[in-house]
């Protein structure tokens, strides 16, 4: 007899069905899960990210799964499409994929110049003016790349000493 506790709990907390079934049943009835998309997909969905937001709407009306997918470039350098996208300066996939559901981040945010949701976050977390975005790229790149619309934002972390625009990942 197969014990599977993760899909007892699963079942108990998402759907109670467990409560009404048989105890031969709970332990051994299993759910499916989805075979892990292939790296190849989740690589060509990140690059996607950076600038084809035909690519992106296609790949997502596929494998809507994708959206928060990570590729590993190696040594640390771990990056989504909506990362991609924030540091190429790309506000209409950002806004795509935020509007989609993506797990938005500070480097996104900033590029997109929303003040006043980055601002109290460093008046908050003062030291995460210096963390590293995908490829080294500091939030002070991300506001460069977002013009006009993140100036606000570029002068502030300047103000208050972010002078990269890059930092090494391994250091």
């Amino acid at each position: 007899m197969n014990r599977d506790r993760r899909n007892f709990i699963g079942q108990v907390l998402f759907g109670g069905s467990a409560l009404i079934m048989s105890p031969t049943t709970l332990l051994t009835q299993k759910t499916s899960r989805s075979e892990p998309y292939s790296q190849k997909l989740i690589k060509e969905f990140v690059v996607a990210g950076h600038n084809n937001l035909d690519k992106v709407k296609t790949m997502l009306a596929d494998y809507p799964n994708l959206l928060n997918c990570t590729w590993d470039w190696g040594g640390g350098d771990f990056e989504m499409a909506i990362g991609g996208a924030g540091h190429v300066g790309n506000k209409e996939i950002a806004n795509h994929l935020i509007g989609v559901g993506a797990r938005v981040n500070l480097f996104v945010l900033t590029m997109l110049g929303k003040t006043n949701i980055v601002k109290p976050m460093l008046e908050e977390y003062p030291n995460l003016i210096y963390a590293k975005g995908p490829h080294g790229f500091t939030m002070l790149h991300h506001a460069k790349q977002g013009g006009d619309a993140a100036l606000e934002l570029y002068e502030y972390l300047q103000s208050k000493g972010l002078t990269k625009t890059k930092v090494s990942l391994t250091g």
